[in-house]
């Protein structure tokens, strides 16, 4: 198991380009058992693959793309935890800035999102 600072960014990267594909089942494929979502652009906790994946079928209609403009990676044994900030960009020319925490666990020999919390930034 890859236990370094850049594999953990790495998998921001694999969970944006999941995005890119617009399937919502590749983006919460990458979301493990138990895991919870606190979804950027809705108010509803998001407690299972049936509730992550119908949350990414609305968001990926809008055609994201993110960015990350600050990474902050700590990891502990079998649990990883980066947060920060990041940005979207929509194909109808708005954008999004939010903080994030996503929590990482070792499940089924890889790291998976046990836990996703994204709110908007304050104006």
């Amino acid at each position: 198991m890859n236990h370094n600072e850049e594999n953990i960014i790495a998998l921001f990267d694999q969970w944006n380009h999941a995005l890119q594909t617009r399937e919502p089942k590749k983006v919460s494929a990458l979301y493990g058992h138990g895991s919870i979502l606190l979804p950027t652009l809705s108010n509803q906790v998001r407690h299972n693959h049936a509730e992550i994946e119908d949350y990414f079928v609305h968001f990926l209609a809008k055609g994201p793309v993110g960015t990350l403009l600050e990474s902050n990676v700590r990891i502990y044994d079998a649990l990883a935890i980066n947060s920060g900030i990041y940005s979207f960009a929509f194909e109808d020319g708005t954008t999004a800035t939010a903080r994030f925490t996503f929590v990482y666990a070792q499940q089924e020999d890889r790291w998976l999102i046990a836990e996703h919390h994204s709110s908007l930034l304050p104006h």
